[in-house]
């Protein structure tokens, strides 16, 4: 095991395109959380003499909870596990969150790494989305305070692609992103997902979602961009200088194995992936009272190939082909030859890396490589 991620189910308010499990009532807040501390001393039982490399607390908005907790947390995986001595600790964070003490306090906790939930610089965009931030005071403000800080390093959410986005304004975006010498982007392109807000707006006609032409450019300027910048970008949608790629989501494009605690959180290691109930109330009671509240699939040699495919053609390190279960060159050698004539597909021996081009298609090229038993 490498990674350790704790799910934080809780917010303030609903986001208007968010999919991700989360309750905005905190009653159970308390019982929620010993729940997963009780589910961690659970599973460290059957993790043997487990090495951990990076802890990820996300959500939800870890932000929300007493630092006392995040700090219990970290304290606890150090006495279960042998938490490297350099470990990334990363929390995620909303602007309107940000205070010195909080900051000094997760610091304090251990935390070496802060993820802002950002996602836009305009007043109207973030009303839209239903964030509980405004820009001018908890955007900007809170990007100042993190960066005096002293982390080790931080990050920030932008989101492209948006309802009549237009170019000039995603320019804008990224320039203010970059006046604050960010040392990492995460940046990604609306989706609409289903049985979201915003799902439920584009079905009632309320909204139309982003222009596909549109987005592709805004994708293309975001790369000339952060190339322009200085920073690498090393997945589809993370941009970070040297030393500052997320290390924690490296390790889940990369096949390693983590575990997660929490409601919805999900583990693997490497055969069989576990995946915990998405219900508060579900959770606790089943944690309390020693019942099952997850659920397990032993994967597929095709199953785990495909999923590699997925995840290594999204970064900069490809795929290496001769390290998968399958091998893909046996079914789907004209595919790679034909992306790789077209401009879309690099070959470096038996790695496969996507060019500019190609990372606009990523998940349709892997897909395409996909392998059936």
């Amino acid at each position: 095991m490498s990674g350790l991620y704790l799910h934080i189910p809780f917010c303030r308010k609903a986001c208007t395109y968010c999919d991700f499990h989360f309750s905005t009532s905190l009653d159970a807040q308390d019982r929620v959380l010993d729940a997963m501390r009780k589910e961690l001393a659970d599973r460290a039982g059957g993790s043997g003499d487990a090495a951990v490399g990076t802890i990820y607390f996300g959500g939800g908005t870890p932000s929300l909870i007493p630092a006392a907790r995040i700090a219990a947390f970290i304290q606890q995986a150090r006495a279960l596990f042998r938490v490297d001595a350099d470990a990334e600790i990363t929390l995620e964070a909303n602007p309107d969150d940000i205070t010195p003490e909080r900051l000094d306090a997760w610091k304090a906790a251990g935390i070496t790494r802060i993820s802002l939930g950002t996602q836009s610089f305009r007043e109207d965009r973030l009303k839209w989305m239903g964030r509980a931030h405004n820009t001018a005071h908890a955007s900007r403000a809170s990007i100042a305070a993190i960066a005096r800080a002293g982390f080790a390093s931080w990050t920030i959410d932008l989101i492209y692609g948006l309802p009549e986005m237009t170019l000039a304004e995603w320019d804008e975006q990224l320039t203010i992103a970059l006046d604050h010498g960010m040392p990492h982007l995460s940046a990604y392109g609306l989706t609409v997902e289903p049985r979201t807000a915003l799902a439920h707006q584009v079905a009632k006609g309320l909204v139309s979602p982003g222009d596909d032409e549109a987005q592709s450019a805004q994708f293309d300027r975001l790369m000339e961009r952060m190339k322009v910048a200085g920073l690498t970008h090393y997945e589809i949608s993370n941009f970070g200088r040297e030393g500052h790629f997320s290390r924690h989501n490296t390790s889940y494009w990369n096949g390693t194995h983590y575990l997660g605690i929490g409601p919805s959180a999900h583990s693997f290691n490497g055969n069989v992936r576990r995946w915990n109930v998405s219900n508060n109330q579900r959770y606790l009671v089943s944690v309390e009272g020693g019942t099952a509240f997850s659920e397990m699939e032993t994967l597929t040699p095709s199953q785990r190939t495909n999923e590699l495919l997925l995840t290594g053609l999204r970064t900069q390190w490809g795929v290496d082909l001769d390290a998968l279960p399958l091998d893909v060159r046996m079914v789907n050698e004209r595919t790679i030859v034909s992306y790789h004539d077209r401009g879309m597909l690099e070959r470096h021996g038996a790695r496969l890396v996507l060019t500019e081009r190609g990372r606009h298609f990523a998940d349709r090229i892997a897909m395409d490589l996909f392998v059936t038993e």
